[in-house]
């Protein structure tokens, strides 16, 4: 969750519309006031997203985020949610060698571009056609997205989560496996590995 300047708190849930997703829902993003008040600000569809992972803001109070599923292709989106409720799918996910499946939330520089990582898509020859995992980058309006990495499980991680970035751009996160395949962690014979702690330059 995120906290604004009059201490309302903005979030989301996995749940929602039940016509959505099989009668679970496709999710919401919410605001919550400090007296307890809670107002739904979105409720996704499925074609604009399903799942959202958490949500970051800007100085003009737009919402940012991004979905597990749903899109275009259903590999998930990123989105933007105006203060008026209005939500732009700024990017669809397509899947190898594109990214899919994000689901550690976005950051943002002070030019307002996005980061974020998807835990799926990239190499095709990883993690069994599904792919390990991308570090991608998107404007803040939109447009061309841009696969900043790759990751192939043994070498360098698979599954990445969230990421930081220092004042220099640099980019830093964990993934949940890979790396080290010699490591006593064993999930099936496409995951291996403990996971790794990682820095990208610019």
């Amino acid at each position: 969750m995120i906290l604004d300047a009059k201490g309302d708190l903005y979030g989301t849930a996995g749940g929602g519309d039940l016509s959505c997703g099989g009668g679970y829902g496709c999710g919401v993003v919410f605001r919550l006031t400090p007296e307890g008040k809670e107002t739904v600000l979105y409720t996704f569809t499925g074609a604009d997203g399903v799942g959202p992972t958490g949500v970051i803001r800007d100085a003009n109070g737009n919402l940012y985020g991004t979905t597990v599923g749903g899109g275009a292709a259903g590999f998930g989106v990123v989105f933007k949610l105006a203060p008026d409720r209005k939500e732009t799918v700024l990017y669809s996910f397509m899947g190898p060698p594109d990214g899919a499946n994000p689901n550690g939330g976005l950051i943002r520089d002070s030019s307002g571009n996005l980061y974020g990582t998807t835990s799926s898509g990239g190499d095709s020859d990883c993690g069994g056609g599904y792919g390990c995992g991308t570090i991608f980058k998107i404007g803040a309006t939109g447009g061309k997205e841009r696969v900043l990495y790759t990751f192939s499980a043994f070498s360098n991680g698979e599954i990445p989560g969230g990421l930081i970035m220092d004042a220099d751009g640099n980019l830093y996160g964990t993934t949940g496996y890979g790396g080290d395949q010699n490591a006593p962690c064993f999930i099936n014979t496409l995951i291996t590995g403990c996971g790794v702690v990682f820095k990208f330059k610019p």
